[in-house]
């Protein structure tokens, strides 16, 4: 049986679908019962997020749309499979809604070895997409979901702010393994030094939780402790 779904405010809700928090999907409940999942996970997640949707009171048919941070596959592997499961629309970022489309994933870091290796492994997860956002846009579920577009990690990678509960997902920008902040592995980045600066965004919004896709989240003081992880960079570029 998969872990139980860890509730973050009273409508936001952490679903994991490896581990107990090794990969995580998230849910948003509106006030008319509809669902919003963030994430997909891997190409076996769809059961578990049906199961964890039951945890919570809900059914396939309560999504109303998912929203993607990005298109690799521990993200996207689901995609297809829980867009049939609950006739729900998909949408992600402009910029990677292509590698979906066309099963193709997104290039990596040229400056790390492992993307020589891969260059010619270009297949990836393939799913219709229903539509797309930008920076700043407000996606309309849950009194409204803020996209801040941190790329680098993929060209598309977006993390997302949801205001009313005060909880940021951060998407692969940031880790949380083991209560230690980090970076995303740099060799699996598209751009890993954009990734790093984009990252920065993360401390100049407000919130008071930072949910993490792979990882465990920090309830209260997050946007403290996210600042404090990113300051030591900048001062260690600096020096």
């Amino acid at each position: 049986m998969p872990p139980a779904p860890v509730q973050l405010a009273p409508d936001v809700w952490r679903f994991p679908t490896l581990g107990r928090s090794l990969i995580n999907s998230f849910a948003f409940v509106d006030g008319d019962g509809t669902v919003a999942l963030v994430d997909a996970g891997l190409k076996g997640a769809p059961k578990k997020l049906t199961a964890a949707l039951s945890e919570i009171g809900k059914r396939p048919a309560d999504v109303n749309r998912i929203l993607l941070t990005h298109t690799h596959p521990d993200h996207c592997g689901g995609a297809a499979g829980l867009r049939q499961r609950t006739g729900a629309p998909l949408h992600v970022h402009q910029d990677d809604a292509g590698y979906l489309r066309n099963g193709r994933r997104p290039p990596l870091d040229p400056a790390f070895p492992i993307a020589k290796v891969l260059r010619f492994v270009g297949q990836g997860p393939r799913s219709p997409v229903d539509g797309t956002f930008l920076e700043d846009d407000i996606i309309p579920v849950a009194g409204g979901i803020r996209v801040l577009h941190t790329p680098g990690h993929s060209p598309g990678h977006c993390s997302f702010l949801h205001q009313r509960s005060g909880v940021l997902i951060t998407g692969d920008a940031l880790f949380n393994f083991r209560d230690k902040i980090t970076y995303s592995f740099a060799p699996f980045c598209t751009n890993a030094e954009l990734s790093r600066d984009t990252a920065d965004r993360l401390g100049e919004v407000d919130y008071e939780t930072a949910a993490f896709t792979h990882g465990t989240e920090i309830r209260g003081g997050a946007r403290k402790a996210i600042r404090g992880f990113l300051l030591k960079r900048r001062q260690g570029r600096r020096g």
